[in-house]
């Protein structure tokens, strides 16, 4: 079967490169038994492949079951994969058979994967490696054949980071791996796909087809569809139904796009918004940030200094000698040397010639990131007495992270 036959039997609209590739490996991983993990942002279609997968597998015939892994709550999620027995607790009134057995022969499509609990993530692992599992309040144990299609709409690599995904699952599953490509990616399926759902909705809702003028059109195209197709189709039948005009112009359409004001610069999130969980980009971002302005205010103030040997300074007060002796703390070297010294006959000022000789060299070290992160750890951990749960929420890191930082270091 071509790509192309693949896409009329399930309905897939698109040529861009990046989903034909996609389709592709679905298509050639699908005679095998081989466990695939899709992944893609939310809204772009995922749950089409684990279709195409088992339609043109042996296991055809067999049952294919689509199971939620996020919409089953965590007390019953067990019971629901791999069945229990009856009186295993409470309201477990007869014996059941869970997922993995009644699909026994066929394929099993687990979406949200990585909202599964940790501890069903480990009985998951053991059918993987083996084919066995053990109902709920049972010591037998069972087999079965299934083949396991798993997706995922999160960054798999940060959940493993964070403790929410096990690492050795990850890699169980991800034998195969397929990427589905979100809109942004292939812009060139836009307009057709809004075609598709504006001529859908008309035969739906039995009226006229709504159009696109050339401004709207381009509008359409280059607006970032953070939904995907998903949002792309919700938005085309509000439009359909809403609007009585069918003839749509670039400032109707916006109406119906959500603006997002956001700026798209790096910036540094508060550690409480994120639940003190931060990357190394996070703390870099954090540490570099801070001492820009601080560098900044400590060059104008020495070069003012030196600039006006012989005079009074009148906007040098005692707060700028604190930022020098702050900064010299932070970053000064052997070669920075900056002496500070109040005049005893001018209270609340100071005097550049006495308190920066004009011998004095002014230089900047030149630290790598690695060096002023390393420095920035030793002194939280100073702080906080060595207290590690203190040091990372001062840092805005994870403890994890930051006794990974400390071994990386070698910091006693």
């Amino acid at each position: 079967m071509t790509i192309q036959e693949i896409k009329n039997r399930f309905s897939i609209i698109g040529s861009s490169p990046l989903l034909d590739r996609a389709i592709d490996i679905a298509k050639q991983v699908a005679p095998t038994d081989l466990t695939v993990l899709i992944t893609g942002e939310s809204g772009t279609g995922k749950e089409v492949f684990p279709q195409i997968i088992h339609n043109l597998s042996a296991r055809k015939h067999g049952p294919y079951i689509a199971v939620n892994c996020g919409a089953i709550p965590e007390g019953t999620i067990d019971s629901e994969l791999f069945g229990h027995e009856k009186g295993s607790f409470t309201g477990a009134h007869e014996a059941r058979k869970g997922y993995f057995e009644v699909a026994n022969g066929g394929t099993i499509f687990l979406d949200e994967v990585a909202e599964m609990p940790l501890a069903t993530q480990a009985r998951l692992l053991r059918v993987l490696e083996s084919g066995e599992f053990i109902k709920v309040g049972s010591s037998k144990v069972l087999k079965t054949d299934v083949r396991v299609v798993a997706a995922t709409n999160v960054n798999i690599t940060q959940a493993i980071e964070k403790g929410k995904v096990r690492e050795d699952l990850y890699y169980r599953l991800n034998t195969v791996p397929i990427i589905v490509p979100s809109l942004r990616d292939r812009k060139q399926d836009i307009f057709l796909l809004f075609r598709k759902f504006a001529a859908d909705f008309s035969a739906k809702y039995r009226m006229p087809s709504i159009k696109l003028d050339a401004e709207a059109e381009n509008l359409l195209i280059n607006y970032s569809w953070q939904g995907n197709v998903r949002q792309l189709k919700n938005i085309t039948e509000q439009i359909s139904v809403i609007e009585k005009q069918r003839e749509i112009n670039a400032e109707i359409l916006r109406g119906y796009l959500p603006q997002r004001t956001m700026s798209q610069l790096p910036l540094v999130i508060s550690s409480t918004a994120q639940g003190g969980d931060f990357s190394e980009r996070d703390l870099l971002y954090k540490v570099l940030f801070d001492m820009k302005k601080d560098l900044q205010d400590l060059k104008k103030i020495v070069v003012d200094l030196i600039e006006n040997d012989n005079q009074l300074d009148q906007d040098f007060h005692p707060e700028n000698a604190s930022l020098i002796k702050k900064l010299y703390q932070e970053v000064g070297t052997p070669e920075t040397t900056i002496q500070l010294g109040y005049n005893n006959t001018t209270p609340g000022f100071m005097k550049a010639k006495e308190e920066i000789p004009m011998h004095t060299i002014v230089t900047e070290e030149n630290l790598s990131l690695h060096e002023i992160e390393e420095d920035m750890i030793k002194k939280a951990l100073t702080k906080h007495k060595g207290k590690r749960k203190n040091a990372a929420k001062e840092l805005g890191i994870s403890e994890r992270t930051l006794y990974r930082k400390i071994n990386e270091y070698s910091i006693k």
